[in-house]
């Protein structure tokens, strides 16, 4: 109840109550940009964009209840931009470097831990993924984060599931591949 009364009142331009609630999720803003860029200075820029967006947009907010997910999808944006711009840019991860290495057979081998994984997935399904089980989201709140159709949001999300699955090594036991 209290956000919603905290959201009423900077609908009505009480700067001090959107100071209250952007704070109050700050930090899962700044995961979610994270986690999309893999750069902190970036995963910064994007929380102070989402803020200053929000705080432009907060009249806009139909249902303050949903404040959270409002700006969740506001970050995911934000960081969309963010991806976008950066997208013609092809970085090698000095992690990377350091999971390669050369087997007895003279195969390579890559380590990869389970963000590596989902940093290797297109970008919607990365977002499907961290959305629902990072976030603990519904599929169905996730499609509506992302807008787009529920059936869509399925789709992206089993395919995700299923592309971790083989890089994990599980997809030729449970017939995955």
């Amino acid at each position: 109840m209290v956000i919603i009364e905290w959201v009423k009142r900077a609908q009505q331009g009480d700067e001090t109550a959107f100071l209250a609630l952007f704070q109050q999720y700050e930090e899962d803003l700044y995961r979610v940009a994270y986690v999309y860029l893999g750069n902190q200075e970036d995963a910064l820029d994007v929380v102070q964009e989402t803020a200053y967006r929000s705080y432009k947009a907060i009249n806009r907010l139909k249902e303050p209840q949903y404040f959270k997910t409002w700006l969740i999808k506001i970050a995911i944006r934000c960081s969309m931009d963010v991806f976008r711009k950066r997208k013609q840019e092809v970085r090698w991860k000095p992690e990377y470097n350091e999971a390669i290495t050369v087997g007895d057979e003279g195969d390579f081998k890559l380590s990869l831990t389970l963000n590596e994984m989902i940093e290797a997935l297109d970008i919607a399904e990365k977002q499907v993924i961290i959305l629902r089980f990072y976030y603990d989201f519904t599929i169905r709140e996730t499609a509506e984060i992302m807008d787009i159709p529920l059936g869509t949001g399925k789709t992206l999300l089993y395919r995700a599931l299923r592309k971790l699955r083989e890089r994990a090594g599980e997809g030729v036991e449970y017939g995955f591949r």
